[in-house]
């Protein structure tokens, strides 16, 4: 792999590169703060012959697959928390995809690992298994218009807790309000003072998951406090039900001082404010330990957590459509020119795959 710039010249310093870029994009000091700490610590691990896969001593610039697999499994071994490992994987991999994108390195080494990872969390044998008909008894079980809301929205596109909380307004075009929904108009208030991006203008009902959120980065007026982690950004459609629950929502939704209209908002101690992960996995925990589904303490193939929707929805839908690639496209773990075609064939084969495969649960 080579280390050098798009004009030619050599990078001593990848990482010192990379950061400096970040913050030429207008990254907050904190995100290359967090940054520099998880890459640094990469480096300090290739660095050292008594750790690394190799025996030898390497450089990020010189790293394979299999130097970031084991990378990845040493924090595993020090008993770093899985989400924390998801984390400083993720980080790794924008580093590598930004400097290979720029010219700087030949490849991403961290792309395998991460697809790896994602299967083995998605295929885990172990993980408890829920039927559609139990699912679609513990959604009729939830009441609140936002608890309902939120955990449709996860069950229906199986994006991260972090995408759903970066959700704004401008990022739902939903079908013209039906008779089977109560206060559409207020519904339709909260999004028409709002333009929708321009990714969706055609689309027909569907959602806008974009890419490029980092937590600590502001964004429409707003700091984040989650990052999203697909490779490009995804136009999810929006079916029967879930149009249903977002206008439900909708209809309640309190007003925000945020100038990006975030899409949920949180009706308890920080009403008003942009849901944050924590407030989802609480949310999605108390309704799950109400039907026995969530113990504290339990590990992740017993807990149903936020991240267990993602797994439903791949599992189901990859089992119903057979296209495995369409479903990679929807959770948002292809780029490059794989995306691009199911990008380009949205409308004649996305949409109708989905529609035609996607689980009712009402």
């Amino acid at each position: 792999m080579s280390a050098e710039t798009t004009d030619g010249d050599e990078l001593d310093d990848p990482i010192g590169y990379f950061l400096e870029d970040m913050t030429y994009h207008g990254k907050s000091d904190r995100t290359r703060e967090a940054y520099e700490r998880v890459l640094r610590r990469f480096e300090a691990f290739l660095g050292d012959p008594s750790r690394n896969a190799r025996g030898t001593r390497t450089t990020p610039a010189e790293a394979t697959h299999r130097d970031c697999m084991a990378w990845v499994h040493s924090l595993r071994r020090s008993d770093v928390a899985d989400s924390t490992v998801a984390t400083y994987a993720s980080y790794l991999h924008r580093f590598y995809a930004y400097l290979a994108q720029i010219g700087a390195f030949e490849s991403n080494p961290m792309a395998l690992v991460v697809e790896e990872m994602d299967e083995r969390i998605d295929t885990n044998p172990s993980r408890r298994e829920i039927s559609v008909q139990a699912m679609c008894e513990f959604v009729s079980g939830i009441a609140h218009p936002l608890d309902h809301a939120v955990v449709v929205t996860l069950l229906k596109t199986g994006m991260r807790v972090g995408e759903l909380c970066n959700l704004d307004l401008r990022d739902v075009v939903l079908s013209p309000p039906s008779s089977e929904t109560r206060d559409t108009a207020l519904a339709a208030v909260a999004t028409e003072t709002v333009s929708s991006r321009a990714h969706l203008d055609g689309r027909g009902p569907s959602l806008y998951v974009a890419a490029e959120p980092t937590a600590g980065e502001r964004i429409a007026g707003e700091e984040r406090t989650a990052s999203n982690k697909r490779k490009r950004s995804t136009v999810v459609p929006i079916d029967r039900e879930l149009s249903v629950a977002l206008r439900r929502w909708l209809a309640i939704r309190p007003d925000t001082r945020s100038p990006a209209e975030p899409l949920f908002l949180s009706t308890s101690g920080s009403w008003g404010r942009r849901l944050t992960p924590d407030m989802v996995h609480h949310l999605v925990e108390g309704h799950a330990s109400d039907v026995g589904w969530y113990r504290p303490g339990g590990g992740a193939e017993e807990n149903v957590t936020p991240h267990y929707f993602r797994h439903f929805f791949t599992t189901h839908l990859r089992d119903r459509t057979g296209d495995r690639g369409i479903v990679k496209y929807l959770r948002g773990d292809v780029g490059g020119d794989i995306i691009d075609t199911y990008t380009h064939n949205w409308g004649d084969r996305v949409r109708e795959t989905y529609e035609s495969h996607i689980y009712s649960l009402y």
